[in-house]
């Protein structure tokens, strides 16, 4: 049984509500159906068999010190540092596929919902898990398929194709939904700070951003992109923000208190689609991985304390590069953009053709990738030298010798 830390077990990780069912379509739908019997059995001590495990889904948690997947069978939890499984439900049965599992720090509490050739739940249903009581305590129904699912301590987000629906935790009441462009992603992420709740997600036009500020009741937009937005993220106090768009050559990191632009830096020259962006503890570096086969971490230059009074200055906002006297002015009109980018300080290369997610490690200056062919990397990179990561550490979580 997952226990939580003694420093992260709060009372507020344990929701009152028990079996209820709220079902929310396009509309409001205040009907609530009691339905607690929802889980079949499950055998905690499921051991592999020899067929293959199919891996439906991978992600880490907020604080990046444990990941999740899930399987066609079930999750499981595993430890970043040291690495190591924790836990593991693998449901009986034909159906149990796990399409996303989103986990709220180290807690007993869980979200599921269903996915693979044999979902163990609806696609439309989000599952609240309570391992302590090895069965799900309340559940989330809607008219469309759910695209992705955010915990907090004190909110519940739920993103569909083209809403997001804010719920408190405690009783599952619903406290906002959200309009959005067609966001089949389900690109969404929340602030994780105590006394500041953050929520970002597309906006209701291509390349736009929306920027909730729960705590002053502020909405800001930002046209972050020309192109549409494949992927985001925020810092965990909410206060910076990191998009990409579907050329995947640059990445841009704003203010999210006024929307300015702190800094822009290239991935690389040719289209790439972009699977992940994360930025440090510190917000100090961003990773960056995409369909290239190459983890990427860039150095922020801005006063990650003080992120909206310090930009960059850069050609185009130099003045002596912009006037028209300038002895300078020349390389604004002969060099392309290309050449005044800001590349990344380290690299690690992984094969192409593979999906990968990275994040910082609690280590210092080291990187956590995960692949979703099971594969599990830790490297550290020089931030003074830069170039090729060293690594550390892999193992392949999907392995029987490494099972539970």
């Amino acid at each position: 049984m997952l226990q939580p830390y003694p420093d992260q077990q709060r009372p507020d990780m344990q929701p009152s509500y028990d079996g209820g069912t709220v079902n929310h379509g396009e509309s409001l739908d205040s009907s609530v159906d009691v339905n607690i019997d929802t889980v079949a059995g499950v055998d905690r001590n499921t051991v592999l068999n020899s067929a293959a495990v199919k891996l439906l889904h991978v992600s880490f948690n907020q604080d990046y010190g444990c990941f999740a997947i899930g399987t066609d069978r079930g999750f499981r939890i595993y430890n970043c540092d040291p690495f190591r499984e924790i836990f593991r439900r693998d449901f009986e049965g034909s159906g149990g596929g796990i399409g996303a599992v989103e986990m709220l720090f180290r807690c007993n509490i869980l979200a599921f919902v269903g996915g693979g050739d044999s979902p163990r739940y609806p696609l439309n249903k989000v599952m609240i898990w309570d391992d302590h009581q090895s069965r799900c305590i309340g559940e989330l129904s809607f008219r469309s398929e759910v695209r992705d699912v955010r915990l907090r301590r004190d909110r519940i987000i739920v993103v569909l194709e083209q809403k997001i629906f804010v719920y408190n935790f405690t009783d599952l009441k619903l406290l906002h939904q959200i309009e959005t462009v067609a966001n089949p992603k389900g690109l969404c992420a929340v602030s994780h700070a105590a006394g500041s709740f953050v929520l970002v997600c597309p906006g209701v036009q291509k390349g736009q951003v929306r920027v909730e500020h729960y705590a002053s009741k502020r909405t800001k937009f930002i046209m972050a992109h020309d192109s549409r937005i494949v992927c985001l993220t925020l810092s965990q106090d909410g206060n910076l923000l990191a998009t990409a768009s579907t050329k995947g050559t640059l990445v841009r990191i704003y203010n999210t208190q006024d929307g300015v632009l702190l800094q822009e830096v290239r991935r690389g020259a040719d289209r790439a689609e972009i699977y992940n962006l994360a930025f440090s503890p510190t917000s100090q570096w961003l990773a960056v991985s995409s369909d290239k086969g190459t983890v990427h971490v860039f150095s922020l230059k801005f006063n990650s304390a003080n992120s909206g009074t310090e930009r960059l200055t850069t050609p185009e906002s130099n003045p002596s590069v912009n006037s028209p006297n300038s002895p300078l002015s020349f390389i604004k009109g002969v060099l392309p953009k290309y050449f005044n980018s800001e590349w990344s300080v380290a690299q690690f290369r992984l094969p192409e053709g593979q999906k990968y997610i990275a994040a910082f490690g609690h280590q210092k200056n080291t990187v956590v990738i995960l692949g979703l062919d099971g594969s599990f990397y830790r490297c550290i990179f020089d931030p003074t030298t830069g170039g090729e990561m060293t690594q550390l550490e892999y193992h392949n979580f999907l392995k029987p010798e490494e099972a539970f």
